[in-house]
């Protein structure tokens, strides 16, 4: 009996040490962490398109958290932008930083690619715009008529990539995750970066 009480007793020890060091410690070191000024909430219609993102399933494929040049140069080779600090997902609930990287990482794709014509086409056909993606189409978030309504936002499609005959046009929902993209704009400066890294950002930005 008082063996399985020392177990009952050691086994709770050990989870209320796990709780402390991966939850309590964590929560209090990030909820001081300073928002940084630039950055903004999401819009009711980015908010939607970031839904639609996390549906869709991009978090397995592409990751939102460039990489310290102190691990690793390349993510800041590749242009992807400054490493993330933990104040650039203050507003993101759930933080979508993944873990896969078959596909580009996204925290500053709204600063690489901020036309919505692009994005629009992208999400269309990947191929039309980068030759050997492996990336799916996302056709089902347009339709294709046979004469745009007013009001209707055509995306322009090159051949071969474009149906045999109509127009295609965006629904909402592609309108709202070329939204969120946009928004994934994060080269504001960040106070919380090593002071080696914040000087070479600060020297990429001019």
């Amino acid at each position: 009996m008082k063996r399985a009480l020392a177990i009952m007793v050691g086994a709770a020890l050990i989870l209320l040490l796990a709780m402390l060091t991966l939850v309590a410690m964590p929560y209090v070191q990030l909820s001081s962490e300073a928002v940084p000024e630039q950055l903004e909430p999401y819009t009711t219609a980015q908010q939607r398109g970031r839904d639609l993102y996390i549906a869709n399933g991009c978090v397995y494929c592409h990751s939102q958290q460039p990489r310290d040049p102190g691990f690793s140069n390349a993510d800041s080779e590749r242009g992807w932008g400054r490493p993330s600090v933990p104040g650039d997902y203050t507003f993101d609930q759930p933080h979508l930083m993944g873990t896969m990287r078959t596909g580009p990482d996204l925290f500053n794709i709204g600063a690489r690619q901020p036309s919505v014509d692009w994005q629009l086409l992208h999400l269309y056909n990947p191929r039309a715009v980068v030759e050997d993606s492996i990336m799916p189409a996302y056709r089902f978030l347009f339709r294709v008529v046979d004469t745009p309504a007013e009001g209707d936002h055509v995306v322009k499609i090159p051949d071969p990539y474009g149906p045999e005959s109509g127009t295609v046009v965006a629904t909402r929902e592609a309108l709202e995750l070329t939204s969120y993209l946009l928004a994934l704009d994060h080269t504001y400066p960040a106070s919380t970066l090593p002071q080696a890294e914040a000087s070479q950002a600060q020297g990429e930005g001019r």
